[in-house]
């Protein structure tokens, strides 16, 4: 399929996401146009990257369907300037949608070498290799060199919201993160660092991710 048929089959998507109430912020919308799904998933999948479903990548792992990259951004309520850190780069295709909403660097932690690997490879075609960091290690114990964070994202399933995460939240930061079982069905949830340290949780219902492998989280 030409590239071309690629990117006019992904507007089409963007346009439905937002006509369905998903894309509701016209700079994810704008940052979903430039950065297509197609760059960050291996080419025999390329014309399946439209489609609004999970597809495979590297070492047993998903991209995640459009849909849901769309309603963690709108949750996370990105600015341009804000310190980001995500927990599991995956494809590398969340990070650079985020350096594109916060006009700035993005840190992301990956535990699987080949991810590691086939995202700098994804960053690098798409043209954000030199604001995306991605970062070898376990994402559960976040990222301590740069923290603190105003926004932490985290891309798998948790069997509790690990402590070290919260830590590196500057107060009145935001953490995104699935917590439920370790196959299928986690709660989404916002947690909001209060200024006092203490947390507000607020639960945005079912979601299924794989998931999250660290000290902090699932063990292996």
């Amino acid at each position: 399929m030409e590239e071309s048929e690629l990117r006019r089959l992904w507007e089409i998507t963007v346009e439905q996401l937002e006509a369905e109430g998903i894309l509701k912020n016209p700079l994810i919308k704008e940052a979903f146009l430039k950065l297509p799904r197609y760059l960050f998933v291996e080419r025999r999948y390329w014309s399946y990257a439209h489609l609004d479903e999970p597809l495979p990548i590297p070492a047993g792992q998903t991209i995640s369907a459009p849909h849901m990259v769309a309603i963690m951004l709108e949750l996370a309520e990105l600015k341009p300037g804000m310190d980001v850190l995500e927990v599991g780069t995956g494809s590398g295709w969340n990070a650079a949608l985020m350096a594109e909403l916060v006009k700035g660097e993005v840190y992301t932690v990956e535990r699987i070498p080949e991810l590691v690997e086939f995202a700098r490879r994804n960053l690098e075609r798409a043209g954000y290799s030199d604001r995306v960091h991605v970062i070898p290690g376990d994402g559960t114990k976040g990222f301590p060199p740069k923290a603190p964070y105003d926004r932490i994202i985290v891309t798998a399933g948790a069997p509790e919201i690990p402590k070290p995460l919260i830590e590196q939240l500057k107060p009145g930061g935001k953490l995104i993160i699935p917590v439920g079982s370790y196959h299928l069905w986690q709660d989404l949830l916002e947690v909001i660092k209060r200024p006092d340290g203490s947390i507000k949780i607020k639960n945005h219902g079912g979601v299924a991710f794989v998931p999250l492998i660290g000290e902090y989280g699932w063990k292996e």
